[in-house]
């Protein structure tokens, strides 16, 4: 899968390094997978949940929430949030 942004990922582990080589593997696993659906993702991150058109994966132990949109098509995966629990309890981002 392509990533985009990298550079949202890079921020992260800059504001959370307790968590910044879960991301960093989160970031390896998804570039080399090809995913055709939402099953082929739960088979590789098992705490992803779909909420609306959006997929959020528990990252570090629970400790942030990576909200990202996959175009399955075309292979690309937009991340459009790296956020603590807490944060994303808010709702803001929905």
């Amino acid at each position: 899968m392509r990533i985009i942004s990298h550079a949202k990922i890079i921020q992260a582990q800059a504001d959370h390094p307790d968590s910044a080589h879960a991301l960093g593997q989160w970031y390896r696993l998804s570039k080399r997978a090809v995913w055709r659906d939402f099953a082929e993702v739960k088979e590789c991150f098992p705490a992803v949940d779909k909420v609306g058109d959006k997929f959020v994966f528990d990252v570090g132990g629970n400790k942030l929430r990576l909200i990202a949109a996959i175009h399955f098509n075309t292979e690309k995966v937009f991340v459009r949030a790296v956020m603590t629990h807490k944060e994303y309890d808010k709702g803001g981002w929905k």
